[in-house]
């Protein structure tokens, strides 16, 4: 069972650098290599998802809201992401969601660094 967060942080760490690399694509009018990257990014997704739960059923009883809020949290992010990349592929306004994706990611990251398993860098 998976009990550090290494491989949990790597996944993640790709996706976000795939969401990066997904929006300088849409934005440069390559849609074939958007659309490429956005499908990888899906994969990246589940990976993430799955690293996630089996930290979270891992490591749950050492505070179990918390880390409850930091999972409902991981998976608002990875939502909000999606939404931005397909509304952009569609050509609507992505202003809320861009929003609702910097205070879920800036909350997941400081319950990911104030929980017990995670980085201590302020300690």
């Amino acid at each position: 069972m998976l009990t550090r967060t290494d491989t949990h942080v790597t996944t993640w760490v790709i996706a976000i650098i795939l969401f990066i690399v997904a929006l300088f694509l849409h934005k440069a009018g390559k849609e074939k290599g958007f659309k490429i990257v956005q499908m990888i990014l899906r994969l990246l997704y589940i990976l993430v998802i799955v690293t996630g739960a089996l930290l979270f059923f891992h490591n749950q009883s050492l505070d179990p809201a918390l880390y409850g809020v930091k999972l409902l949290g991981g998976i608002l992010v990875i939502g909000m992401m999606e939404m931005i990349l397909l509304r952009l592929a569609k050509g609507k306004n992505t202003g809320v969601f861009w929003v609702l994706f910097i205070v879920f990611f800036i909350g997941v990251l400081y319950l990911g660094l104030r929980l017990p398993i995670g980085w201590h860098p302020f300690m």
